[in-house]
This record gives structure tokens, C-alpha cells and sequence, in this order.
């Protein structure tokens, strides 16, 4: 009932900057918590991002300072704008969110995922 999807993935050079978008669609009333996570080959999915519906955010240790969520809440999208990127930020990015369905229901629904790939 509920499709995310997101963009905006690529090959950059450590120390350059790309933005990751992702839009949620279908029956939707509201959308609480939205997140970005990150998995690596050979290694667990970590959270990197999240963002409340009112904008309060919070960042992993690895990421702060460096990168930004933020979300547009009227297009059911969030955003996370990666600096200073290094090569350990290669990864397969996926997004998250709490969903309030028009039907009642509160379902966690995720992203298939963009791949980031830093390397000179």
C-alpha cells in the first residue's frame, strides 16, 4: 500500500558531496519518523539518519558534521544531503518511514535502496 523510492545515488570522489532523495506514495494519512540506513557488502544495516515529523533530527557517530536530513512533509519526502564523503561511506542507502495508513494501520516501510560508491 506503500511505495518509497528513492534517488539521487552515484559514484562521487572522496571528499565530494551528493543528495539522496526519497518519496513516499500510496494511501498514506501521515508519516511519522523518517530515516536513511546504509549496508555495506559482508556487513550489518546501520542507521545513519533520522528525522520526527516536527524536524528534530539525529545522526550516527560516523556521519555528524558531515551530513544532513531533512524532509518536505506536504510531498511525503526526505532528504539526506552527504559532504565530505569518504570511502567508508560506500554503501547501498535505504529509506525508512512510519507510516499512518487511510485504512488505520502504522506500518514501517522501506526503500529498495540507491548505491553510493565513493572512490577516487
Amino acid at each position: 500500500q506503500v511505495q518509497l523510492v528513492e534517488s539521487g545515488g552515484g559514484l562521487v570522489q572522496p571528499g565530494g558531496s551528493l543528495r539522496l532523495s526519497c518519496a513516499a506514495s500510496g494511501s498514506i494519512v501521515s508519516i511519522n519518523d523518517m530515516r536513511w540506513y546504509r549496508q555495506a557488502p559482508g556487513k550489518e544495516r546501520e542507521l545513519v539518519a533520522d528525522i520526527t515529523s516536527y524536524g528534530s533530527t539525529n545522526y550516527a557517530d560516523s556521519v555528524k558534521g558531515r551530513f544532513t536530513i531533512s524532509r518536505v512533509n506536504a510531498e511525503n519526502t526526505v532528504y539526506l544531503q552527504m559532504n565530505s564523503l569518504k570511502p567508508e561511506d560506500t554503501a547501498v542507502y535505504y529509506c525508512n518511514a512510519d507510516v499512518r495508513l487511510v485504512s488505520r494501520a502504522y506500518v514501517a516501510s522501506w526503500g529498495h535502496g540507491t548505491l553510493v560508491t565513493v572512490s577516487s
